[in-house]
């Protein structure tokens, strides 16, 4: 069984993969009453920069672990992605979007793991 770390880091290489920025992993493992183990949040500049972060994290996933998501949902529009892994959920932004939802404020309390952008 492929651990959650390791889809995890996968998730972020395929992020970078087509050059999603301000990469967030949020582990929520400490926290009692959390949804799920993590939130790796991240963001695109349009709706197809926003699909193809989509497009490679469930590529990139599915070929280096085998592992696809239980779910998506957003891809129609491409402003907020959401990605359901089971205990690890990921969810592609486009920037005023993400700057809404604020997702990371939301779980301060969580340990926040701030991925450096790739030149």
């Amino acid at each position: 069984m492929v651990e959650n770390k390791e889809i995890v880091e996968k998730i972020v290489e395929g992020i970078q993969e087509k050059k999603g920025e301000k990469i967030v992993v949020v582990d929520l493992n400490k926290l009692q009453d959390a949804p799920c183990s993590y939130f790796v949040i991240c963001e695109g500049d349009s709706n197809v920069q926003v699909n193809a972060i989509a497009h490679s994290i469930k590529d990139w996933v599915n070929e280096k672990l085998d592992v696809k998501p239980f779910a998506t949902d957003g891809f129609e529009n491409s402003q907020w992605i959401a990605m359901d892994y089971g205990q690890i959920i990921v969810h592609v932004f486009q920037r005023p979007f993400r700057e809404f939802y604020d997702l990371e404020h939301l779980w301060q309390d969580a340990d926040l793991n701030f991925i450096h952008d790739l030149d």
